[in-house]
């Protein structure tokens, strides 16, 4: 008998879940090393497998796996543990991270970068600061793996140094420039730009603004396909 190499990633979190067929899970992984994979976990819904109460979201796991195919065999799951549970507006940020990733990631496509940040923005959703730097921070880095890097600290059509006291516009293709009474939307303070730049998120006009602005480029790179975590959320706050 051929002996199925094996391959491993010691740190990797499980984006989605599926059942399928009777008793196995079909599972969506961003992993380091490997980026973001697709493997069956056999079994894994059966009361006594051992992968019962391991396979969590948002939970550091280290994954073994054999196959060659797009979807991968898991072999082996264990729980690493360090990462506090994510509860109430919290879980419902983590899952829109998860989404994120799964609709604009390409599989097998490592970004350790990316990965990194993912890790850092789920320790923020759990602490006491907040969701706002931790989101805004990891779709600036989600952008920038995938190409589409911003440019926050220089006018895109002068060069010049992005003004604090001035108001920008932002083109989702060539960045801000500075606003003249009429232009693209999102129009953005250069305080807000500044401010991101340095990830810094204390001053409630920034957060909105960023908020409005990372939302529209966002959206742009999806092609305005809307997002079900962002309905989740908004369906939640009208009950």
């Amino acid at each position: 008998m051929v002996e199925r190499t094996r391959q491993e990633a010691r740190e990797a979190f499980i984006l989605h879940s599926y059942p399928y067929r009777e008793t196995s899970l079909l599972l969506e992984v961003f992993t380091r090393g490997f980026g973001r994979l697709s493997m069956v976990a056999r079994a894994a819904r059966s009361p006594r497998s051992p992968l019962r109460g391991v396979l969590l979201a948002f939970q550091p796991l280290a994954l073994s796996w054999f196959g060659r195919g797009e979807v991968r065999t898991l072999a082996r799951a264990e729980w690493i543990g360090g990462q506090p549970l994510l509860r109430g507006e919290a879980l419902l940020c983590g899952f829109y991270l998860n989404e994120l990733l799964l609709r604009m990631l390409p599989r097998e496509d490592p970004h350790d970068a990316l990965f990194h940040r993912y890790e850092e923005a789920l320790a923020g959703l759990a602490g006491p600061d907040g969701s706002a730097r931790a989101l805004r921070s990891f779709e600036r880095v989600l952008l920038k793996e995938l190409g589409y890097a911003m440019g926050l600290e220089r006018d895109s059509v002068n060069g010049g140094t992005i003004d604090a006291a001035k108001t920008y516009a932002w083109d989702p293709e060539r960045g801000p420039s500075e606003f003249k009474g009429q232009g693209p939307e999102p129009v953005v303070s250069g305080r807000t730009l500044l401010d991101m730049a340095r990830d810094d998120y204390s001053d409630p006009q920034t957060q909105q603004q960023a908020k409005v602005l990372m939302r529209a480029l966002i959206d742009h790179r999806l092609e305005h396909r809307p997002l079900k975590s962002r309905q989740i959320f908004r369906d939640l706050l009208t009950l």
